[in-house]
This record gives C-alpha cells, structure tokens and sequence, in this order.
C-alpha cells in the first residue's frame, strides 16, 4: 500500500469531516421532519401511564424549541454512527491486525450497548416510574391538577436515556481495560464489595431522588459489572 504524505493525510481527513458536516446538515432536516414523531413517541410512556395527561406548553416559543431540540437529538444520534464509520476509514489503514482487534469491537458494542440502555429505561423504567409519581400526586391532600410541562419531561426523557445508555458501557469498558492489561480480574473480584458501593452511589446521583428509578439503574449495572468478569481474562 503507498504510503500518503502529511498533507495527504490532511486533506483525506478534511475531506471525512466535510462529509460528516454534510451528512448532519442533511439529517437535521430530517429530523426537523419527524421531530412531532419523535415527541410522540418519546410522550408514549407518560400517556400510557395515565391515559388523561395533558402537556403544557408554557411559552409561545415552546413548539419551536421543542422540534429544535428534537431534530439535533435526531440529527446527533445519526450522525455518529456516520462519524464513526468515517474516524475508522482514516485510522484503519495505518493500524495493525492487533489493534484493529482491540478497536473493532468498540466500534461495533458500543453503538449496540448504549441503544440497549436507553431501551431499557424507555421500556421498562418509564412505565414504573411515571405510574408511581402519578399516583403519588394524585395522593396528594389539596386538590391538584397534574400537566407536567412539555420541555421539562422531554429533557428528563432524554436525560435518563442518555444515563442509562452510558452506564450500559460498562462491560465494553472492563473488558478493554482487562485485554489491554490494565485491569487485572483478579483485582476487580477482590474489589467487588466497593464496585457495588459505587455502583449504588452513581445510581442515586445520576437518578432522580426516589428509590424506584435508583433500583432499577443500580441491578442491571450490578449485573452487567458480574457478566464483564466472566469475560475477562485471568
């Protein structure tokens, strides 16, 4: 394979990020499109809960900033599967097997995991969550009326996918830490009563303050740190 010049190597990556530029104007059109689809299934779990929830919509501008937000979260969440494709066309040529090796698979897991976290949170800890916080309104002792505010929900929605999205990271990271040396699994095993102390406190820092949503980020985390030893190496 010929090997390229500095200037060469400049140019090929230019040439990727003006592509990636490009791609993500394209698809925030796109996003800009089906924002109203995106709200609507993002609203699903609340609606499901309590079949009589309104939004509000507290200023004028609210519409726009809400289809704003909601076509660069589209636009984002496309664009980096693009970006990543074109970070590895430009780095590939100049790596070898081995650490093609070691690269691949965070390339392929990662984008796998983080949709896995957001599904669950989406799937399964929307639905308990907003039934409890509803009802606990409902039981409130003065008459009240529940409408969250529509910009308020749709940041806490994408908030919690993103954490939870994030923390479902956590066996790519132990794994690559332990093929690469760094983390012998010996060493995590003896440190497994402070992994889980932490794993409790990250839960609760990173979860809104009731019990429910800290439980259900805190055990699959703590079942995902006992499935990343079981692949990692002695």
């Amino acid at each position: 394979m010929k090997k390229m010049t500095m200037m060469q190597h400049f140019a090929e990556l230019r040439r990727r990020i003006l592509w990636t530029v490009l791609f993500f104007v394209v698809v925030f059109g796109l996003g800009w499109v089906v924002a109203p689809f995106v709200q609507e299934f993002l609203t699903a779990p609340l609606i499901n809960a309590w079949d009589d929830t309104q939004l509000l919509y507290t200023g004028i501008t609210d519409g726009l900033m809400i289809n704003l937000s909601l076509a660069l979260l589209v636009a984002v969440m496309m664009t980096i599967p693009f970006a990543l494709y074109q970070i590895w066309a430009f780095v590939a040529p100049g790596l070898h097997k081995n650490e093609r090796d070691f690269v691949v698979p965070i390339f392929v897991l990662s984008p796998i995991l983080f949709l896995g976290g957001a599904a669950f949170a989406f799937y399964l800890l929307f639905p308990t969550v907003f039934k409890f916080f509803l009802e606990l309104n409902e039981m409130a002792p003065v008459p009240a009326i529940i409408m969250p505010v529509a910009r308020d929900y749709l940041t806490f929605t994408i908030r919690m996918l993103k954490v939870f999205g994030i923390a479902f990271q956590l066996p790519l990271v132990m794994v690559l830490l332990n093929r690469a040396g760094v983390l012998a699994r010996e060493r995590v095993i003896a440190m497994r009563r402070y992994a889980i102390i932490i794993i409790v406190i990250a839960a609760a820092v990173l979860t809104p303050p009731d019990v429910v949503s800290q439980i259900l980020l805190a055990v699959p985390m703590w079942a995902l740190f006992e499935i990343s030893i079981l692949f990692m190496k002695k």
